[in-house]
C-alpha cells in the first residue's frame, strides 16, 4: 500500500495529464497531484522526454528500465517493460538490463548506453571512457537527451520507491 493516499481529482492539471496519458490517470499521477504545480511540471518534463526527442525509443526504454533495475523499481519496471518492446526491443534485450543480466545480449551502442546509465545512477560521476564511449554512436543532442532521460527516470524511480506508490 502506498505511504500516501491516492489523489482523486479533477481540475486543469489532472486534464493535461490524462491529455497526455490518453484520458487516464496512473497512481504515479494520482500521488503526484498532492501538489498540482510539481505534478504539472512533471507531466510537462516527461512529456517532453517521451514524445518530443530525437533519441530513439528503444535506448530511452532501455535507460529507463536499466535505472528501474538499479534502484529496485518494480511499478517503474511493469509500466515501461511493454513500452520497451513496443520500440522494438526484445524479450532478451529487456532481460540483460535487469540487475543479473547479461549485456552481452546488447549491441555496442546500447552497451555504451547501459554503461553510462550506470554510472549516473550508481555513482553520479561518470568516468571519462564512459563518457567518451558515447560519442560513438550519439550526436550531442542524444547525448543530452539521454542524460536528462536517465536523471528524470532517477527522479521516477525514486519517488515510486520512496512513497510506496503502486505498491
Amino acid at each position: 500500500m502506498a505511504r500516501l493516499d491516492y489523489v482523486e481529482t479533477a481540475g486543469e492539471v489532472a486534464d493535461r495529464i490524462r491529455a497526455r496519458r490518453g484520458g487516464r490517470l496512473t497512481p504515479l499521477d494520482r500521488m503526484l497531484l498532492h501538489s498540482p504545480p510539481f505534478a504539472d511540471g512533471w507531466n510537462s518534463l516527461l512529456g517532453a522526454i517521451r514524445g518530443q526527442g530525437t533519441l530513439p525509443g528503444d535506448l530511452r526504454e532501455l535507460a529507463v528500465l536499466r535505472v528501474a533495475a538499479l534502484n529496485g523499481a518494480d511499478y517503474e519496471w511493469a509500466a515501461h517493460e511493454p513500452v520497451a518492446r513496443k520500440e522494438g526491443m526484445t524479450a532478451e534485450q529487456v532481460g540483460a538490463l535487469r540487475v543479473d543480466g547479461d549485456t552481452a545480449l546488447l549491441d555496442e551502442r546500447q552497451r555504451a548506453a547501459v554503461a553510462y546509465t550506470d554510472a549516473m545512477t550508481e555513482n553520479v560521476s561518470v568516468p571519462e571512457e564512459v563518457f567518451s564511449a558515447l560519442h560513438k554512436h550519439f550526436d550531442p543532442r542524444e547525448i543530452v537527451e539521454l542524460t536528462v532521460t536517465v536523471g528524470a527516470y532517477n527522479l521516477v524511480s525514486r519517488f515510486l520507491v520512496a512513497l510506496e506508490v503502486g505498491a
